[in-house]
């Protein structure tokens, strides 16, 4: 499938052609009106840190679901919902550092694992293009820029470490409206954390983002900053942790919930 394709498909038609290898690429704009979702996939002996460290830290790492231990189906964020081989890419971990990227983890798959699936700040992206809010990363056709910062998350067990901000870029007069807008979406990141200096959070250039891609700063237009669900993967790069899985940054899990479902008020 297209690009194009993919923008007018369903949750599950995504999902298949993620498994299929049809669909490789970020999902910003793939199946309009549902929820996408980051993932996190750890041994059992680790996965009640994580949850408190989700719950501490909820707007980063805003839990939509949690698997059974061993079971890589959730079948109530979709129809016939693999973890395994329906994000269009993985990333997977041993001691923090990264050691593959398949587009496939059943070959790494174990009994003990425990799937997470957090909020992604693509579902309120809906609200703000319906609001004639500009969303630049899908203007470009690429991936959002997602920043580490000097932000500290609040430590859970054994996990700890910066916080990830994703930005878009907006003209002074829209901010406000982009602050009201996301703020009625708690379940996927709410309001910005951060708007302004890029300097004052840790961020030393906007060209050069840690995850995802470059996007452009228009005369004019200031940087607005929203927590990001690839704060984990930070988090694990400081853990780390003797094995773990992710998604790859913008790689989303499309899910069937839909995102009016996650609106607060």
């Amino acid at each position: 499938m297209t690009m194009h394709q993919l923008s007018h498909s369903t949750p599950y038609e995504a999902r298949l052609a993620a498994r299929s290898g049809a669909l490789d690429a970020p999902t910003a704009n793939v199946a309009p009106g549902f929820v996408q979702a980051n993932l996190a996939i750890l041994p059992r002996a680790l996965a009640y840190d994580f949850l408190l460290f989700c719950q501490r830290n909820p707007k980063p790492c805003p839990l939509v679901g949690v698997s059974e231990t061993g079971d890589p189906f959730l079948p109530a964020l979709g129809r016939d919902l693999d973890i395994r081989s329906d994000i269009p890419r993985y990333r997977v971990w041993e001691k923090g550092e990264l050691v593959a990227e398949p587009t496939d983890v059943g070959a790494f798959w174990r009994e003990d694992l425990v799937s997470f699936l957090i909020g992604c700040s693509f579902s309120f992206e809906e609200a703000m293009l319906a609001a004639g809010l500009p969303v630049r990363h899908i203007e470009q056709g690429c991936n959002v820029p997602m920043y580490r910062t000097t932000i500290p998350t609040n430590p859970a067990g054994v996990f700890c470490g910066p916080l990830v901000v994703s930005m878009r870029p907006l003209k002074a007069q829209d901010v406000i409206r982009a602050v009201q807008v996301t703020a009625r979406f708690p379940s996927v990141h709410g309001a910005p954390v951060h708007v302004g200096d890029p300097a004052l959070i840790g961020i030393r250039d906007l060209a050069a983002p840690d995850y995802g891609d470059p996007v452009e700063v228009r005369p004019g237009e200031i940087p607005v900053f929203w927590a990001c669900g690839v704060t984990p993967q930070s988090v694990i790069a400081s853990v780390r942790p003797d094995f773990c899985i992710t998604h790859a940054p913008g790689y989303m899990l499309v899910t069937d919930i839909p995102n009016g479902a996650l609106a607060a008020g």
